[in-house]
Formats: structure tokens, sequence, C-alpha cells
């Protein structure tokens, strides 16, 4: 395994930032790492990637025990911390070549030049870290993680601050990288953990509360199921919140997704409200919980919207 967390616990005074979290991530995994704000991500990440010192428990990358050979460790680890500190007073180029030397870096000249259009620096090359727009700092941070062709990639919201259409660049980027490296990487926006990954772990107040391939736990709660329906017109919300075992909805355009305790007999009343509302259907199906809704209930946060 490329990484390898057993029974980690962080304590600070009487919080436990991380209570006792174990799971692994095999080589050419991408594997989306998620939890609430509070919850212990950053922690984690940052005692994976030797900044931080565990309290108890041991974490392994690449075999390396990070605790014991934290050098070692780094020399296996791409890393773009959530904080993402640069040198504003650098050239990019300039900055990635110092980052490229302090790994030992072969050919450096080429290497960058690699990562620069690898990760689309190539529009702002020439500038300084400083003039750039926090899109393409995060971009410069991306480049530095994989300037030295790391065998493991962790990345804490890698996608912050980018446009749609550079959120769809780096998620190419990642899925890219994680054919042949290991990549562990935390985001709030759960539409790009579904693009990327299979797998997620996601921990709540410390504790590691999932570890599964994304169908799977979409698929777990037997008692929660999903209709969509798509109305030619718009309805009111109010109205399908009184159809019985409704419990949630989520709208997305003229798409409703009910999250109910019975599929059939929510569909059967939803054909009834058509019939009666004169409403005409596009679509009715039934469809797997979305990641978000799983996050909700694994976390704790299951209120109607």
């Amino acid at each position: 395994m490329s990484i390898q967390v057993n029974a980690l616990v962080k304590e600070y005074g009487q919080q436990k930032a991380v209570n006792n979290i174990s799971f692994q991530v095999a080589k050419g995994e991408i594997v989306g790492f998620l939890g609430p704000n509070g919850a212990g991500k950053s922690t984690t990440m940052k005692i994976l990637t030797g900044y931080l010192q565990a309290t108890q428990g041991t974490a392994l990358v690449c075999g390396i025990d990070v605790a014991a050979d934290p050098l070692g460790a780094k020399q296996k680890i791409g890393y773009l911390p959530e904080s993402n500190a640069l040198y504003y007073d650098m050239y990019i180029k300039e900055y990635l070549a110092f980052i490229a030397e302090t790994h030992g870096v072969k050919n450096i000249k080429e290497q960058v030049a690699k990562v620069v259009q690898l990760v689309g620096l190539t529009p702002e090359q020439h500038k300084k870290v400083g003039q750039l727009s926090k899109g393409y700092k995060q971009r410069v941070g991306l480049a530095a993680a994989l300037i030295h062709d790391p065998e493991v990639l962790i990345l804490d919201e890698p996608t912050s601050g980018l446009d749609p259409n550079q959120i769809i660049e780096i998620r190419e980027v990642i899925k890219q990288q994680g054919q042949n490296k290991t990549v562990l990487f935390s985001s709030h926006i759960l539409q790009e953990v579904e693009a990327i990954c299979d797998r997620v772990v996601i921990i709540n107040k410390g504790n590691l509360v999932a570890d599964d391939k994304i169908t799977n736990l979409q698929q777990k709660d037997s008692s929660r199921h999903t209709v969509l329906v798509q109305f030619k017109q718009p309805v009111d919300t109010v109205t399908l919140q009184q159809l019985n075992g409704v419990e949630q909805i989520l709208i997305e355009g003229n798409i409703y997704q009910l999250i109910c305790t019975n599929a059939e007999v929510v569909k059967k009343q939803v054909l009834q409200l058509s019939i009666d509302n004169s409403l005409d259907i596009l679509s009715l199906q039934t469809g797997n919980q979305s990641l978000e809704n799983v996050f909700r209930q694994l976390t704790g946060n299951t209120n109607k919207v």
C-alpha cells in the first residue's frame, strides 16, 4: 500500500482532532478525503506529510514510517497544502526550479517546462508568483507538488479558487496522474469528487464514518431512496413535500430529486399529481442517492432543502 494510516490519533490538549482512524490507499487509486470543516482532514494530511507529529498511531508512505523517517517519506510525496504558501517575489519558473533543486531533480529546466505545460501555466509563465490570480497561484502549488515526479500526491483542496473551466482542466490533470500514482485529495466540491474518484474516506469530528466506493455508499441505506422527476413546467415544491414519504427535495433546473422512504409509492403519487394538476412529466425514474445526501447523513446534516 502506498498510504497506510493505522489507529491515528492527534490531540490538542483535551480535544481529539483525529480519533483512532485507519485507512489505506493503493497505487493507482484516487481517493477523496471528505469531511465538514474542522473534521480533521487537514490535520491527517499534515501528519501524513510529516508536518505534524501524531499523538498515537502510525502513518506510512510507500512503506516508510513518516515519524521515523520524515525526509525519506517526503521524497515520495507531492503535497499541495490548503494554505499553499508561495514565494511571491520569485518568477514562476524560478520558483519551480528552486523547488526542483531542493528535491535533487535532474534536468531541472526540462522538468520545469513539463509541469508548467501540464498544469496550464504557459500563458503566465514569465510572471512573478505575486502577480498571479488565486487560481493561477493554485496551479503553481500543484506544479510544485509534481515537480519531482512523486509516487504519492496529497492534495488539500486542489481546485480552490479556480473557475469552472480551470476546475475541469485540473480535474483532468489529477485523473491523469492517478493512472500511475497514488492520489489522496480533499475537496468541498462533491461533484468534483464524484467526477475524479471511485472511493471516498469520510471523517466527522475526528472519527472515521465511511471508507467505501461511492456507488456502495449511495446504495447502502436501504431505508432511503431517490426519485428523479422532470416536469415540463415549474412545480411548487410545497406540493411535492406533501407527498407521503418524501423527506427532502433537491432541485436542479426542472429536475426534482425526491429523497423518500419508498420510491414506488412516491412515483405513483407523482403520476397522480400530474393527472390531477395537468402537469406534463418528461421523465420519471428511480436513482441512487447523490454523494451530497450520503455526506449529509454521515456527518449529521440531514436538513431538508
